[in-house]
């Protein structure tokens, strides 16, 4: 299957949206002047919205990259430059257009003898054929599943243990780090589900730990070792770890280390908050650090899904909106398609993207990976991409949601009282 046919490398037209009633283009959130001077460093500004304990990376280049449509063409572009070594972790692995495209671009990189690595999760990848991913190891593709569903016996909780991460390595030159797993949902409309998410391309010192990321993983799973990374680990060791850029980042793949990097930089917020969120279930120490921001002035704004692939959490999500409109907090509705991003910037300078949600499951099972920065450039770019999607959304209003029908209420009141098990 060609680039082409699954219509990957185009560009995304602008939708008119005639009709938008006047509420809707009143939602558009207004600009604010930057909170710093230009001239502050970004390791300063990582020092002042990073907890002390996150080990933040110098000299990184990093380039925001919007959905599939940008996503991917620069993944194949990577994948078909390899000389050495591919490492590729991914929840979701579909044997559709999209799959077939980056298995036989993984083939023929194995073919000229790359090493290539890919680990998918078991459930999340359960709908794609067995003999799909045969064909590519017959190929010279190393990709085994994570925690296959026979490994029921060891128990439900080894099982509700997930790889979550969405990691592409190579050479040790780049990697890509996102929401954005390889499946169809995230190929453009027309071609695929057009799911909204976000990618960061990312160049320098912190392509090293992502790569020590599913290293770990691979040896926590299979007990392997790596002789291609291992030689140019000390190649890039020799080298000093050469710089690509001016970003200040740190990579955070524990969950609970992720959980709190929001919570520190949002309780130091001086302007605003934007956050996205694909499942959206905060715990209680979440929902009162939002609240406390948005009760001192600081626009705290959420961009949630109106209609999900798992259509209860919307349900859920909704349980918590009164308490956080009667605070302060703004909330917009994404309707035209899933929103899958998990990102967020604060004060347009600190800024994460990554695999981890704001529920439950992230937070307690779910091996997941993020990158966090400080940087004014790339956080203006996750900014403005934030501000410009909130255009495309629905702005929940307090009163109208009071006055919704008793049945949701209802639904609400109930899955709230589950929201740690969902």
């Amino acid at each position: 299957m060609g680039e082409q046919e699954v219509g990957i490398g185009t560009e995304l037209e602008a939708e008119d949206r005639p009709g938008e009633s006047p509420r809707q283009a009143a939602g558009c959130l207004p600009a604010h002047e930057p909170v710093w001077s230009p001239h502050v460093s970004s390791a300063l500004l990582a020092r002042y919205y990073l907890p002390r304990s996150h080990s933040v990376l110098r000299g990184n280049g990093c380039q925001l990259l919007r959905d599939g449509v940008e996503a991917y063409p620069a993944m194949l572009t990577a994948i078909r430059g390899a000389r050495r070594y591919i490492h590729l972790e991914t929840y979701m692995f579909i044997s559709d257009a999209v799959g077939e495209l980056f298995g036989e671009a993984l083939a023929e990189a194995a073919e000229r003898g790359v090493h290539v690595r890919v680990l998918y999760d078991a459930l999340g990848s359960w709908t794609s054929r067995r003999d799909f991913f045969e064909a590519l190891r017959a190929r010279g593709v190393d990709i085994r599943p994570f925690k296959p569903l026979t490994s029921l016996g060891r128990g439900l909780r080894h099982l509700l243990r997930r790889d979550h991460r969405k990691i592409l390595a190579v050479d040790g030159d780049v990697a890509f780090i996102g929401g954005v797993n390889i499946s169809a949902h995230w190929a453009p409309e027309g071609e695929g589900g057009a799911w909204r998410d976000d990618v960061l391309r990312v160049e320098g010192p912190a392509v090293y730990e992502l790569e020590r990321r599913f290293v770990a993983t691979w040896r926590m799973a299979f007990q392997d070792r790596f002789r291609s990374w291992r030689e140019a680990r000390r190649r890039r060791r020799a080298a000093g770890l050469r710089r690509s850029g001016d970003v200040s980042l740190a990579v955070l793949s524990s969950r609970r280390s992720i959980h709190r990097a929001y919570l520190h930089a949002i309780s130091r917020a001086r302007r605003s908050v934007l956050v996205a969120a694909a499942y959206f279930i905060p715990d209680r120490k979440l929902v009162a650090v939002l609240r406390e921001a948005a009760q001192r002035g600081v626009e705290v704004s959420l961009l949630l899904n109106a209609k999900s692939d798992h259509p209860w959490l919307v349900h859920a999500t909704r349980a918590f909106y009164e308490k956080l409109l009667t605070a302060g907090v703004r909330i917009f509705e994404w309707e035209r398609c899933v929103l899958h991003a998990k990102t967020a910037v604060v004060d347009g300078v600190w800024g994460t993207i990554g695999s981890f949600n704001l529920e439950r499951r992230s937070l307690l099972f779910n091996h997941e990976v993020n990158a966090v920065f400080a940087d004014p450039r790339l956080g203006r770019s996750l900014e403005e991409s934030f501000r410009g999607d909130c255009q495309s959304c629905r702005e929940v209003d307090l009163d109208e949601f009071r006055r919704r029908p008793l049945w949701q209420k209802l639904v609400e009141r109930v899955l709230y009282a589950f929201r740690k098990v969902l």
